[in-house]
């Protein structure tokens, strides 16, 4: 597990690598090291994701050297609870702890069709991103698969109380995924797997700020995973002071990534675009958006920004949202209004983090 800075407490000696990592093919190969047989893999995977117990000692049909061995070189990933917001639309909003003491943010969403969750990838972010409060502190450290396994679960447990389960994920938390990408793979692959918790990969969304060359190479995954861009500018110009991250992988180039996306895979892009008061939010910028957009297999998800306090930006008068979404219509364009969540909480990622871990966002 790669870390760029040292935790902010040491809670445990010896840190114990997550059972929830390893993907059911690599635990069959471990059960074959140890001499075991593979179906056993099956029956951990059903202690941890159907029946999602806390410890090797509960999973009683295995033999008990084999849950001494697991024991000893595994740990099942508890989250501990910070903070937990609930909205009055249903939205709850969790701030977790790390075994390390760090701290990530998972948010639960409720809609018609279901129980949505949005899911953290990062200890922080490091894209820099200028309207955003989870990139305030940089990047501490990535997250491994099984610490983001981790918060589906944390938040599948408390909705069993309710006798409901996760439809979707959303991988848009706090960090870059394409930035943590072979334990964002890992992770998707433990949670559509039958096995795992099941999560039809039309039901999930990864989400980046950019990364070229992982765009590419998530094009040649064979995922049939819904994928989206933040993309919050139509010129290069605007989005390089809007997200740093346009010096490195300029606008042109992202447009000829996602062409190559969308022809290799035959699916739709999302284009996720946030409206800041006076920004990027005119009709000029509708009309460039269009524009830039113009043939391709694509959907805009208009989003009006919440407000940050360490951020200057302000939200986009109502009336103007309407307008910016005409604009973009009467091109042709397929668009939606995201549906405002959480608005009486911490809604914005990053900002439950930022105000109640300050010594990590500083």
């Amino acid at each position: 597990m790669e870390k760029t800075t040292e935790p902010i407490s040491q809670q445990v000696e010896t840190y114990l690598p997550s059972i929830y990592s390893l993907t059911l093919e690599q635990l069959q190969a471990w059960m074959v090291e140890q001499g075991e047989k593979p179906f056993r893999a099956v029956q951990v995977y059903e202690w941890l994701y159907e029946k999602r117990v806390t410890s090797f000692a509960e999973m009683t049909n295995l033999p008990k050297s084999l849950r001494e061995k697991l024991t000893e070189q595994f740990t099942i990933t508890t989250l501990k609870t910070l903070v937990q917001q609930t909205s009055k639309d249903g939205t709850m909003k969790f701030l977790f702890e790390l075994h390390d003491g760090y701290s990530i943010e998972t948010v639960l969403m409720r809609h018609d069709y279901g129980n949505s969750i949005c899911v953290t990838t990062q200890v922080g972010c490091r894209i820099g991103c200028t309207f955003c409060a989870s990139t305030l502190g940089g990047l501490k450290r990535h997250l491994e698969a099984g610490e983001i396994v981790a918060q589906v679960v944390k938040v599948q447990k408390a909705l069993d109380e309710q006798n409901e389960r996760v439809d979707s994920i959303v991988v848009m938390g706090i960090g870059e995924p394409f930035d943590n990408y072979g334990e964002l793979i890992k992770f998707l692959k433990i949670i559509n797997h039958p096995k795992g918790l099941h999560i039809g990969a039309r039901h999930i969304t990864v989400s980046t700020s950019g990364i070229i060359p992982k765009i590419y190479q998530f094009a040649e995954e064979g995922m049939q995973i819904n994928f989206a861009i933040s993309l919050h500018a139509p010129t290069t110009e605007l989005r390089t002071k809007l997200m740093p991250i346009n010096k490195a992988y300029p606008l042109p180039k992202l447009m000829e990534a996602v062409r190559y996306y969308i022809e290799k895979t035959g699916r739709r892009v999302t284009f996720e675009y946030g409206l800041f008061g006076g920004v990027n939010d005119q009709i000029e910028h509708a009309e460039q958006l269009a524009d830039l957009l113009k043939g391709l297999k694509c959907h805009v998800n208009l989003i009006p920004v919440n407000y940050v306090p360490e951020r200057n930006y302000v939200r986009t008068p109502r009336e103007q949202i309407f307008a910016f979404e005409r604009a973009l219509k009467k091109h042709g364009i397929n668009v939606t209004i995201r549906r405002e969540q959480g608005h009486d909480i911490d809604a914005a990622c990053g900002q439950l983090r930022a105000k109640e871990r300050k010594e990590e966002t500083r």
